[in-house]
């Protein structure tokens, strides 16, 4: 889908073409769904959810992530190495991703990560029609996008081992939140 010379306008109108997404995106829908391998699930489509994904998106553009359950986790992982920022909804749906993928392709999601170090993301930037007229090739330029000799320094593999620490726990911890009253009801009925 790479074509740097492509405003991102219409590179992000080709992207949910062929990610089969409605014409906005999902941004006007109620709920998003997803699947997990096999198994399908909703969560609501919230206000904060719909101003972080539309930069997540563009982010997609720019990186060539894919959006398979590995190419979610290493824009993942690019998103909070390079700073999610004030958008807490991009916060929490990448450090709850960025698990599956560690266990997936674990040396993918430590590339990303690195690269995110590395280079800068679009959060806090105007979602504007210069930024949208702008080529894929040029964001990429001007984010650090354009290379790839990113060495991880040890402050990097640091990052890399708190953040994956931060991101276990919330998985933990929403494990926890879902499953724990299911365990509770089975073990009262016992």
């Amino acid at each position: 889908m790479d074509d740097a010379s492509l405003p991102l306008r219409a590179a992000r109108r080709r992207y949910f073409d062929e990610n089969g997404f409605d014409p906005d995106g999902g941004y006007s829908a109620r709920w998003v769904k997803v699947k997990l391998g096999p198994v399908p699930f909703a969560f609501p489509n919230s206000a904060a959810r719909v101003r972080a994904v539309r930069y997540h998106d563009l982010h997609h553009l720019v990186t060539g992530y894919a959006t398979d359950i590995v190419g979610e986790a290493e824009i993942g992982a690019w998103e909070v190495a390079s700073s999610c920022r004030g958008f807490f909804a991009a916060w929490l749906l990448n450090l709850l991703v960025m698990p599956m993928g560690a266990v997936l392709e674990p040396k993918a999601i430590h590339r990303a990560f690195i690269r995110g170090r590395h280079t800068r993301n679009l959060y806090g930037t105007p979602l504007d029609d210069a930024l949208l007229d702008a080529s894929v090739g040029s964001v990429r330029a001007r984010l650090g996008l354009d290379r790839s000799d990113f060495a991880a320094a040890p402050r990097d593999q640091l990052a890399f081992g708190g953040w994956c620490i931060v991101s276990a726990g919330l998985q933990l911890s929403m494990a926890a939140l879902i499953f724990g009253p299911i365990a509770l009801a089975i073990a009262q009925a016992c």
